[in-house]
């Protein structure tokens, strides 16, 4: 496999992490104005954003290695879960 292909693989597979990721920390942004008064525990969007992609990537390694393949829809789910768990760590759900 060349470098070329070894990226092109990488970058597919980190993805789904970074588009829920980003769809995420700026949905809370918006939304958090309606329902929260207190600052997060993470102020900055890049830190938050950081923080939940390396969460989505860690899922999907996980999935990678217990399925043994990537792209299985129990994967993705738990992605989805575990980057809303982080998202309500981050500002601090339990508070509000």
């Amino acid at each position: 496999m060349t470098a070329y292909l070894l990226t092109n693989h990488l970058l597919n597979f980190m993805a789904p992490a970074a588009f829920v990721a980003l769809g995420l920390v700026l949905l809370a942004r918006v939304f958090s104005r309606f329902f929260v008064s207190k600052k997060p525990l993470v102020g900055g969007l890049w830190a938050q954003l950081a923080i939940v992609f390396v969460a989505n990537v860690l899922v999907l390694a996980a999935g990678l290695v217990f399925f043994g393949n990537d792209g299985k829809m129990a994967t993705y789910a738990t992605m989805v879960l575990v980057a809303a768990a982080c998202q309500w760590v981050l500002w601090r759900g339990w508070k509000g």
